[in-house]
């Protein structure tokens, strides 16, 4: 991702798409290389780089399940799902409030953006993931943030 600069896209929204498609589409390939390289099946690799291409998330594909488990959430929804619970988990707290200790300081995000963020974070994730996310211990500060950006 920090190789190809968001700079080389416009400013703009569709630049942004842009910019972030092109990355799914390198990531996918790469990492489908990098199975190849290893020695996985061509399918699986394929199927290594559909995932982290994020191919079909949000489509019926990938996020229904196929899995045979029986819990209703397909392989690219519960990756998505961790993805989220990484950043709630591990990088909330410098997301929003950098190195101090109040939102918007030392390098945090403006609370708005900073509830806009949750909340978008939030309606990728399934109700398992939900059901996950607030398990997760977080700091006072961090468990305000998010209860108010589910409540709006």
């Amino acid at each position: 991702r920090w190789e190809i600069p968001r700079s080389s896209y416009p400013a703009t929204r569709a630049g942004y798409l842009a910019w972030r498609t092109y990355l799914k589409k390198r990531q996918a390939e790469g990492v489908e290389r990098v199975c190849l390289e290893c020695g996985f099946e061509e399918a699986e690799a394929r199927e290594v780089g559909r995932l982290v291409g994020k191919e079909g998330l949000g489509k019926g594909k990938g996020g229904a399940d196929g899995d045979g488990d029986g819990d209703g959430i397909g392989e690219m929804q519960v990756l998505e799902d961790v993805a989220c619970l990484v950043f709630l988990d591990d990088q909330l707290e410098a997301f929003a409030f950098g190195d101090g200790d109040s939102i918007g300081k030392d390098g945090g995000l403006a609370e708005e953006k900073m509830l806009g963020v949750l909340r978008k974070t939030w309606g990728k994730m399934s109700a398992r993931g939900h059901e996950l996310a607030l398990q997760i211990p977080m700091s006072d500060a961090c468990k305000e943030l998010v209860g108010k950006a589910l409540a709006g």
